[in-house]
C-alpha cells in the first residue's frame, strides 16, 4: 500500500481505536470484548463482499465521485447486514482516498484483524496470539501435506475448517483459531503462508502501539493532543494513540492511563495531596 492509501489506512486505524475506546469485558467506558469481536466478524463479512465484487470496490474508490455519496452507498448496501458501528467504519473508509481499488479490501481486513487484536490485548493474550500464529506458520511450512489439506480447493470448506479445529481447539487462543479459520475459509490472493505472516506482522504492530486513555478538565486543541502523543511516545519508546475524554471534576490538568499505569497531573490530585499534608 502506497501514498494516499497508506495515509487513509493509518487514519482508519486511529479512528477505530477511538471508536472502540477503553475495551472491557462488560463494556464499561467503551465497547465490550464481545461487541468488538462481533465488529471484527462484520468487517470480515464486508471484506468478503468487496473481495468478490470488483465493480463495487471500484465504485467505493472512484476519485471522481463524491465521498459523501460513496459513504451513503455503503450504508445502503451494508447497513441492514451489519451493525451501526461497523457501518460507520465502512462509511468512513469509503469516504477516504485510495490509490487502488484493491487497497480498500486490504484495509477492511486489517481493521477486522485490529479489532480482534484489541480484544486479545485487553485479555492479556496478544503475545500468545503472535507466538501461536508464528509457530503455526512454521509447522505448515514444514508439512506440505498439511498445507495442501488446508488450502485444497477440491476439499469442502467445512472439511478444511474441521481440520483447523482439530489442530487448534484447546491448544491455541480463540483469536488465533478465529484468524486461521478466516484464512482457510476465505483464501486471499497471496499464499497461505504469506497471509499468515502478515497476520503475525499486524500482531507485532498492534502490540507495539500503546493506547492511552486521557482525562482532561477542558478540551485539548489539536496541537496539544499532538504534543502529548509525541511526549508520551518519546518517554515510552512506542507509538501512542490517545483516547481523550472530558472530566470536569479534575478541575484542571489531566490524567493519563496506559494499561494499569496512571500518570496523574490533575489539580484534583494536587488538592488531595495538599489536604493530606495539612492533615498530617
Amino acid at each position: 500500500m502506497q501514498g494516499e492509501s497508506r495515509a487513509s489506512l493509518a487514519q482508519a486505524k486511529d479512528d477505530l481505536d477511538t471508536l472502540i475506546g477503553q475495551i472491557t469485558a462488560d463494556g464499561h467506558g467503551g465497547m465490550s470484548t464481545a461487541a468488538v469481536a462481533e465488529l471484527a466478524d462484520q468487517l470480515f463479512a464486508v471484506q468478503h463482499v468487496l473481495d468478490r465484487e470488483i465493480s463495487l470496490r471500484r465504485a467505493f474508490t472512484d476519485p471522481s465521485s463524491n465521498p459523501a455519496a460513496r459513504a451513503a452507498l455503503a450504508r445502503r448496501l451494508f447497513g441492514a447486514q451489519i451493525g451501526e458501528t461497523a457501518a460507520d467504519v465502512v462509511a468512513n473508509l469509503v469516504s477516504a482516498p485510495w490509490a487502488a481499488p484493491r487497497d480498500i479490501v486490504d484495509a477492511v481486513e486489517q481493521l477486522a484483524v485490529q479489532a480482534l487484536y484489541t480484544v486479545a490485548l485487553a485479555e492479556g493474550k496478544l503475545d500468545d496470539v503472535e507466538d501461536e500464529l508464528f509457530r503455526f506458520g512454521r509447522i505448515v511450512d514444514r508439512e506440505p501435506a498439511l498445507l495442501l489439506a488446508l488450502t485444497d480447493p477440491a476439499a469442502s470448506t467445512e472439511r478444511r475448517l474441521a481440520l483447523v479445529d482439530r489442530l487448534l481447539a484447546g491448544k491455541a487462543t480463540d483469536t488465533t483459531q478465529r484468524l486461521v479459520r478466516e484464512l482457510v475459509a476465505s483464501p486471499r490472493g497471496q499464499t497461505f503462508g504469506v497471509n499468515l505472516a502478515e497476520y503475525v506482522r499486524l500482531a507485532a504492530e498492534r502490540r507495539d502501539r500503546l493506547v492511552a486513555r486521557v482525562s482532561v478538565a477542558v478540551p485539548l486543541t489539536e496541537a496539544q493532543t499532538a504534543r502529548l502523543a509525541e511526549t508520551l511516545a518519546a518517554q515510552l519508546g512506542r507509538q501512542v494513540h490517545l483516547n481523550v475524554e472530558l472530566d470536569p471534576e479534575l478541575v484542571g490538568g489531566m490524567t493519563v492511563r496506559i494499561g494499569d499505569t496512571v500518570y496523574d497531573g490533575s489539580i484534583l490530585r494536587r488538592l488531595a495531596e495538599a489536604r493530606r499534608r495539612l492533615a498530617g
